[in-house]
This record gives structure tokens, sequence and C-alpha cells, in this order.
């Protein structure tokens, strides 16, 4: 099993950047396919960006040549790097974790959840 606490959250203006950070303690973190997630308010759940445990990286269209995902597979952590943020944008951002595969953003998918981190952008 492995457990996630994400952190980074905070408030920027449009057209900002910030770089979020999910810390994973357990084994063969190495092995996770990881995502990020964001909901926002009164929105469902969608996938962001995920990456397999071989570093192929996969992105929603919307953030794509402005979000990037990352991971340190020494130190357990993942990253989201986040530029050009839009209002729309705002929301509660949660790192995810799964053994089997990384083909999709389904969340039912994952099995392992962080508690989250707020994103405000502000217009």
């Amino acid at each position: 099993q492995v457990q996630l606490v994400e952190s980074g959250g905070g408030s920027v203006q449009a057209g900002g950047s910030l770089t979020l950070r999910c810390a994973a303690s357990g084994d063969n973190f190495g092995a996770y396919c990881l995502g990020w997630f964001r909901q926002p308010p009164g929105k469902e759940r969608e996938g962001v960006a995920r990456i397999n445990s071989g570093g192929l990286k996969m992105y929603a269209d919307s953030v794509t040549d402005r979000f990037t995902i990352s991971r340190d597979n020494d130190k357990n952590i993942l990253y989201l790097r986040m530029n050009n943020l839009k209002p729309e944008e705002s929301g509660v951002y949660y790192c995810a974790g799964r053994t089997r595969n990384c083909m999709d953003f389904e969340p039912p998918n994952y099995g392992y959840w962080g508690q989250g981190t707020q994103v405000t952008v502000s217009s």
C-alpha cells in the first residue's frame, strides 16, 4: 500500500504558476501509476495528468503544454508543475495511485488517494 500527502496549493492570479507536491510513504513507489486529479466546486473529479512506472506521461487536452507531471522515485515524490493557470482551474487537486496499468483517468480505477490541496486562481 501507499499513503499520499499533497502540498503546494495556494492562491495565484490568472497566468501564474504553482508546483504541487505529493509525498508518498509505503513500498514500491516506483511501481505505481500515479496521477493528478482536480475537482472544481460543484463539479466531478477529473484527471489532469498521469505517469506510469516507466515515466510515460499523459495529459488532459486542456492542460497540455502548460502542466508537467514528474516523479522522483528515490524520494517518493510526485510533482505537478502548473503554468499559465486559469480561473476555471480552481479547485481541490488530488494525487492518486494505482497498481494495475496506467491507461485512463477514471477515478474508480485509482485505489489510493491523498487528502487534496486547494488551488485558487483569481482573475
